[in-house]
């Protein structure tokens, strides 16, 4: 693994600002769910089963972090992924989670 480039601190303050963007699992929720096309708000909480103000408010946060995109359409708002990386990123620590409780269950099994 090479080692991660040093950041100014307003660089940091953004990646902070993503990652904290990712660390609520509605959120993540959310962006499984119009994973591959867009949704409508309404179509999205019925989904994640929570309330409209509810996915509202994680959408506006997902929205400010750019990792989704909204458009509006009369009275309603659509919304999709606008960052792919977002989904590469979900992946990695997925993965990396899997590995670690196969490793665990390896280790507790011998």
């Amino acid at each position: 693994m090479k080692k991660a480039e040093k950041l100014p601190a307003e660089s940091l303050q953004m990646v902070a600002r993503r990652f904290k963007a990712l660390s609520d699992p509605t959120r993540l929720r959310i962006l499984q769910t119009i994973w591959d096309k867009e949704w409508a708000v309404q179509d999205v909480v019925k989904a994640v089963e929570t309330s409209q103000v509810n996915v509202s408010k994680h959408l506006a946060i997902l929205h400010d972090a750019g990792f989704v995109r909204r458009r509006k359409e009369g009275l309603f708002t659509y919304y999709r992924i606008a960052d792919k990386w977002v989904l590469q990123l979900c992946n990695v620590v997925c993965d990396n989670l899997r590995s670690s409780l196969e490793s665990q269950i390896r280790n507790l099994s011998s």
